[in-house]
């Protein structure tokens, strides 16, 4: 809902791509006051969280000033400024043309849109996390040609419908905006039920840096795993004398992209030394898949399918209002 009722409130303020950049702390504020009544703090972290291109494979946010790393906050909101990204536009673009419901505010002065028409499949293609009484959701973000692939499948094949290995064929597994290794440990269950999960690896290969030593360059982290935490966990074991094959590291980080470096001591094994940072540090993560969305306002577990039979629903449901409002507007 938060990130609704903020792409809503910037609509309604005439945010929009090429528009001057607006305060963020004006954004968080008008949605506060009038649509989203809890605390500044968790809008503007959500609002923050669709500008940043390390946390969603689309923003929805273009960000102007210090939107946070993987290792830092971002700065308060009176120093930043946003706008809408072109991306946001395709969610709300027929907003106007009676292609959703809507519903009161919570003070009931104005109007808000229960969902939004959507042209893109938010959840799948972005993924999503939140807790609520009782429940939870963890969904994974995916590749949007993949997602536009396995759509198609399911709305050309109707009978029968398609399987787990035929959409499974087209999306082969989740996408990261941060890179990475997904090691499938049990993704097909995952995708089948809704519930499930994988581990995370670190992207990382040998180089010969002298004529008898070799380093471990690591150039892609596992999803929202910063370069510092790794280092900080490096100096950890290393103070406690646990990388008995490590004789340094370094953080050779620049604009041109990641790169840590880990020095192995001689005349030892670099993929042994590997296989134990992996076990150690952060290099390595578990990623637990809990697709629980709402199907008419039913909190429901849903798999693969289910996800692209419901957007596919949505969609159709929207075009069907909208073409509907046309009419009537021409026959007028």
């Amino acid at each position: 809902p938060v990130q609704r009722r903020i792409l809503w409130s910037m609509l309604q303020r005439g945010v929009r791509p090429g528009t001057p950049f607006r305060k963020s702390a004006r954004i968080v504020g008008d949605t506060m006051g009038r649509y989203h009544p809890h605390g500044d703090a968790a809008i503007y972290d959500t609002l923050t969280r669709m500008g940043q291109d390390f946390s969603r494979n689309v923003p929805f946010i273009d960000p102007q000033g210090n939107f946070g790393s993987l290792d830092d906050p971002p700065a308060a909101a009176r120093y930043t400024e946003c706008r809408r990204s072109d991306a946001a536009m395709d969610l709300v673009r027929v907003l106007d043309e009676d292609t959703v419901d809507f519903r009161p505010t919570y003070d009931g002065e104005g109007d808000e849109p229960v969902v939004v028409p959507a042209a893109l499949p938010y959840v799948l293609v972005n993924g999503t996390s939140g807790i609520a009484v009782g429940m939870a959701t963890n969904m994974a973000p995916h590749n949007r040609r993949e997602i536009e692939a396995a759509i198609t499948l399911v709305m050309r094949q109707r009978r029968p419908k398609p399987t787990v290995d035929e959409l499974m064929a087209h999306v082969t597994g989740p996408d990261f905006p941060s890179g990475g290794i997904v090691v499938d440990d049990d993704l097909r269950t995952a995708y089948e039920t809704g519930r499930g999960s994988f581990r995370i690896r670190a992207r990382a290969h040998v180089e010969q840096v002298t004529r008898n030593r070799q380093a471990i360059v690591v150039t892609e982290l596992p999803y929202l795993v910063g370069a510092e935490r790794v280092m900080a966990k490096l100096k950890e074991l290393g103070a406690s004398e646990k990388l008995a094959g490590v004789a340094g590291f370094a953080n050779l980080t620049d604009m041109s992209g990641l790169r840590l470096q880990i020095d192995v001591k001689p005349a030892v094994n670099p993929q042994a030394v590997l296989q134990e940072l992996y076990r150690l540090t952060p290099l390595e993560e578990t990623f637990s898949i809990n697709n629980v969305v709402l199907v008419d306002g039913v909190p429901t577990t849903l798999g693969l399918y289910d996800l692209c039979r419901h957007y596919i629903d949505h969609r159709l449901d929207v075009i069907v209002r909208r073409t509907t409002f046309r009419l009537e507007k021409a026959e007028h």
